[in-house]
Order: structure tokens, then sequence, then C-alpha cells
């Protein structure tokens, strides 16, 4: 049996609590172009797509049933280095877009001149794994912010290009 043809990401789907709240923030603020609207069977809900670059769409369905988030289970309960991330296992820990690196200062200041709580992280090889600057082992910067579901979101950039010196650490379970 062959390797599959990945070409990226089709769609990630989320579920979100107000879909014209979703509309607001991810077409108004972040400026994602709304791409299809489905009107789902006997009454269940919605699902809708936003272009997210790149040919990658983000989706979200809103489902008239859906049961509530769950802070620290569903989603992260914090901001990246505000507290805790962790969320339960088969859950979506955040998503990750990407954007020039050049943009990131102007970027942060756009999500905050809309109101939104924001991190900004260099993530790198140190001990803490987070650095306050721009250093030769960083490899990605983030700015983290939260959706109005507190679905933790990421504009990221890569700061160097990765290797195989960069795929360094054993994989771990419980039994460890």
């Amino acid at each position: 049996m062959g390797n599959f043809e990945f070409r990226g990401i089709n769609h990630l789907a989320l579920v979100c609590r107000d879909m014209k709240k979703t509309i607001t923030f991810y077409r108004d603020i972040l400026g994602m172009p709304l791409t299809k609207t489905v009107t789902l069977p006997s009454g269940h809900g919605q699902h809708f797509f936003f272009d997210c670059g790149g040919g990658d769409q983000l989706a979200f369905f809103w489902f008239s049933d859906a049961p509530e988030s769950q802070p620290g289970v569903t989603t992260a309960k914090n901001l990246v280095t505000k507290g805790d991330i962790t969320t339960a296992h088969g859950s979506m820990n955040h998503v990750a877009f990407d954007v020039p690196l050049e943009r990131m200062d102007d970027y942060k200041q756009r999500l905050k001149q809309a109101g939104l709580e924001c991190t900004d992280v260099y993530h790198d090889d140190s001990e803490q794994g987070i650095g306050q600057e721009l250093n030769k082992s960083t490899f990605i910067r983030s700015i983290y912010f939260k959706d109005p579901d507190g679905i933790l979101l990421e504009l990221a950039s890569w700061t160097r290009e990765l290797t195989l010196e960069d795929v360094n650490v054993e994989p771990m379970n419980l039994e460890d």
C-alpha cells in the first residue's frame, strides 16, 4: 500500500455557540472570507466555512442541541504563559494560522485594538521552551488569543528552517 497524497488541510471543523458572533469574529475581525453556508437537515443546525489562506478552510458547526464547553476539558483554560493549557485526550487544543513573521507586531496591535487579550511567545529550545525575544534556538514566534467560544487560536511564524536535529525527543506515554 502506497503513501497517501496529502496536500494540506481541507478544513478543520469546530463547534460554536453562536454563529452570528463567530461570523463577526472570523470574517469581520480576522478578515477570513465566509465561503460556504449549509443548513443541516431536520433543524439540527448549521455548518459554515471560512477561507483561512493557502486553500485551507476553517469550518464551524452550530448544533441546536450541543452541550456546553468545559474549559480545561474541551478547551484550554488559559492563554499560553498565563496558566494551564491542558485539554482532554481527543480534544483540539488550539488552531495555529501561518502568518508572515514581518507582520507579527502589526497583527498583535490589531488584536489588542479589537479588545482581545493576547500573549506574544518565542518558542525556543531552552529548558523552559519559551523566550522573551528572538534568539538562535527560536523556531517559531506565536501570538495566542481566544475566539468568542474560548477556542485557543495562534498566529504562528517559523523563524528558521527545521532540520533533522530538531527531531530529538523520545515519545512518552502514561507508563513512562
